[in-house]
């Protein structure tokens, strides 16, 4: 991340970015858009890990409607009186927050929602430990992530197929067990006025660059831009056209681990935009606390020795929580 200038009283402690170029972007061909029920999904979706650590799921199943109440009801609770929306917070982590990000001093032009999910059979349910505003609410985010986790599912067996693991729930099941660790977070971005005299091809943090500790995560947004991915293979930013018909899957460090770095989590930001707001939504799939975090044995090739030391998620979400959003997570637990 640059710093390129003080944002003025009202962006206070909100970093300015440089913005990718129209050279950068143009090395970044399209986010790979993966069918999963089509004939050779698997490799498709393992191909779009290892190159970006991101690809889109297209033709997903999950009702146009699930999705559109679930927005409709986030952008009633964000327009709520302020004095409505603090009554759901601080997040600390869980609940409502505003600007500021964890705990560590990290900062952002948005405010969002961040709730746990039971998981529970076929569906999944908002947990009774998360404030929420409204029952309307809390039922359009129950389905909504029920549908979701579906998709994720979906994505991490067709890894395992991908990746010739067995059985074919060795990854989804960590997602499908009732002791999963799961979290929804719903992001809103309100259009952000440019600060006078902003240097040329920059814009303001809405979420600054981090990966997602998780599995995977499913997100979806609005029609409006802002999220921007790290290529991998030289870390230049590139921005990510919205698609409202599609869920956009991050490959997060759990799952780099689990495959010994041979599907990376990806860097990813977002930045705002002067005219329009941004609302995101996101699903992310972790595991159950004492799931043992190693890479499995079957994706070791002779002699192959883990890069990682054996952590659970319990320890790395503690660890995640202590960071920075811009700090590389995983390298603690990196065997030297």
């Amino acid at each position: 991340m640059v710093v390129l200038a003080k944002p003025p009283p009202a962006l206070d402690q909100i970093s300015l970015l440089r913005s990718p170029q129209p050279g950068d972007a143009a090395s970044f061909f399209g986010v790979p858009a993966v069918d999963l029920s089509r004939p050779g999904a698997a490799l498709a979706v393992v191909d779009a890990c290892e190159r970006f650590g991101f690809f889109k799921v297209v033709n997903h199943g999950v009702p146009t409607g699930v999705v559109d109440r679930l927005e409709a009801e986030a952008v009633r609770f964000f327009a709520s009186p302020q004095a409505e929306k603090d009554a759901c917070g601080p997040a600390n982590p869980l609940g409502y927050g505003n600007k500021r990000i964890g705990r560590n001093g990290d900062m952002g032009w948005l405010e969002y929602l961040l709730l746990a999910v039971d998981a529970g059979g076929h569906a999944s349910s908002v947990s009774k430990a998360s404030p929420v505003p409204s029952s309307l609410l809390r039922d359009a985010v129950n389905q909504y992530v029920t549908a979701v986790r579906g998709v994720a599912t979906s994505v991490l067996e067709a890894v395992a197929e991908g990746l010739v693991l067995a059985p074919r729930d060795a990854l989804s099941g960590m997602v499908t067990d009732a002791a999963s660790d799961q979290v929804f977070r719903i992001n809103h971005y309100p259009a952000c006025p440019l600060p006078q005299r902003l240097p040329d091809a920059c814009g303001v943090t809405g979420f600054g660059e981090h990966t997602d500790p998780q599995l995977v995560s499913v997100l979806r947004s609005n029609g409006t831009a802002g999220l921007q991915v790290a290529l991998h293979d030289d870390g230049r930013w590139v921005p990510v056209p919205p698609d409202r018909d599609a869920f956009f899957v991050i490959v997060g460090d759990s799952l780099q681990v689990l495959t010994n770095g041979r599907l990376k989590s990806v860097r990813h930001r977002v930045v705002t935009n002067s005219l329009k707001p941004r609302v995101s939504m996101i699903y992310f799939a972790g595991p159950a606390p004492g799931q043992r975090m190693a890479p499995l044995p079957q994706l070791l090739g002779h002699g192959e020795q883990s890069l990682y030391r054996d952590f659970t998620w319990g320890d790395y979400k503690k660890a995640a929580y202590r960071s920075r959003l811009g700090d590389n997570r995983l390298d603690p637990f990196r065997i030297q």
